[in-house]
């Protein structure tokens, strides 16, 4: 294993999956969500482009970290080198379960504390 680790993280965005990978993965402060931080990008020698990565590479460009809803990530794993960077376009057929949202809870009408 290299000396820092590199994460896979495959999780939900608006209809889509993302798989991209990152060095630092913690949860947050901020209750329900996972903060992903130093974003790796493979540097490719060859002419051909992948769109995907390119769309990944430039909605990540200017992020230093990124909050991810515990709810969207999919599967975090630790990988010993960084892969290639995949958005996949979830089809109205495919079968997705979704965690429901945590409604806090109401204390009944008329009780006292």
């Amino acid at each position: 294993m290299a000396d820092k680790p590199i994460y896979k993280v495959i999780f939900y965005n608006q209809s889509q999956v993302y798989e991209v990978y990152a060095r630092a993965i913690y949860q947050s402060d901020m209750y329900g969500f996972i903060e992903v931080e130093e974003f790796v990008f493979g540097e490719r020698t060859q002419v051909i482009v992948d769109p995907g990565e390119e769309k990944l590479k430039s909605e990540f460009a200017n992020v230093s970290r990124s909050y991810i809803p515990m709810q969207a990530i999919i599967r975090i794993d630790e990988v010993e080198k960084e892969g290639e960077v995949k958005v996949t376009e979830l089809k109205s057929s495919d079968k997705v379960a979704h965690f429901p949202f945590s409604v806090p809870s109401t204390p009944p009408k008329g009780s006292e504390d």
